[in-house]
């Protein structure tokens, strides 16, 4: 039997996030009171977004009381937060940034998972390796007990940050993707450049951090979590190299100037964006990554 979103469940889903419990927790309750889980986290996202946007157009909604569905559990957390999100509203095949026009070329829902083709010139993908270059190390991945980094065998890159604005190459990129996602510069981490050589991979892992690990909080105190991710691919590999989304089943080509963007409206395993860069087969592979956090990042 389908299941309907009603107007009376949208409301009840705002009152929720008024009343302090997380979106784990109202997921949960629905859940509990026998809706479909695709079904609960699709009203859930929708839902909260809406919202969202009628708050910062001045708008108000009258919840019904935090009764009216389900219980939503007795221990309050953050509410739901906004997320990156490229306006797909008008179904468009391409997008003007101003000072480039990208194109797109694939997009899911859930999880939130949309290709654009053309972000950066081929002049920008050779300029961003010479840069990054001379400048290579071991990439490290965030150590979860400390907040700090490690080594780790599952992931065997070579990579370096650049600072936000730190050239005017870096500057320009930041304020298209800005654009692009509809998030402010200050919301980013630094562009990340990595290179994979013959062999290298990136074992499928979430980009959030994990609120069960003791050094999660030390991590959200520089901007909070992390809530989308652009991969920009600098070079096309001989074979292989792909980023893979191994729950939905997609794989994205690496193609230079290219770039996949997802989002997470919160740090679990349901927002289904569990990706990883498989092996590469022939030649090396070039990617940029930008982590976009809930708040300002210093």
């Amino acid at each position: 039997m389908s299941q309907t979103i009603t107007p009376e469940l949208r409301q009840w889903i705002v009152a929720q996030a008024q009343a302090g419990f997380s979106p784990e927790a109202v997921l949960e309750a629905m859940k509990a009171s026998g809706w479909a889980e695709a079904v609960a986290m699709e009203a859930l996202e929708n839902t909260l977004k809406q919202h969202l946007q009628s708050i910062s157009a001045g708008q108000t909604l009258k919840p019904l009381p935090a009764g009216a569905v389900a219980s939503a559990g007795s221990a309050p957390a953050q509410a739901g937060t906004p997320v990156p999100e490229i306006d797909l509203s008008a179904a468009p095949r391409e997008i003007d940034l101003g000072d480039r026009t990208v194109r797109v070329l694939a997009a899911l829902r859930t999880p939130r998972v949309v290709v654009i083709g053309g972000l950066l010139s081929e002049d920008e993908c050779e300029g961003l390796i010479e840069l990054a270059r001379p400048h290579l190390a071991r990439s490290l991945t965030v150590q979860a007990t400390s907040g700090g980094e490690e080594l780790n065998p599952a992931r065997t890159s070579s990579g370096m940050f650049f600072n936000r604005g730190a050239n005017p190459l870096v500057s320009t990129i930041e304020a298209r993707i800005a654009r692009l996602v509809n998030w402010p510069v200050t919301h980013g981490e630094g562009l990340q450049v990595l290179n994979y050589r013959q062999g290298a991979e990136y074992k499928p892992h979430y980009d959030y951090f994990d609120p069960a690990q003791p050094g999660t909080p030390t991590i959200l105190q520089r901007g909070g979590q992390r809530v989308g991710t652009v991969v920009m691919y600098l070079n096309a590999p001989g074979q292989g190299g792909g980023t893979t989304f191994p729950d939905v089943g997609l794989e994205v080509a690496p193609q230079p100037g290219h770039a996949v963007f997802f989002s997470y409206a919160r740090p679990h395993p349901d927002t289904r964006t569990l990706h990883g860069g498989a092996p590469v087969l022939a030649g090396e592979k070039w990617v940029a990554t930008k982590w976009l956090r809930e708040g300002e990042f210093r």
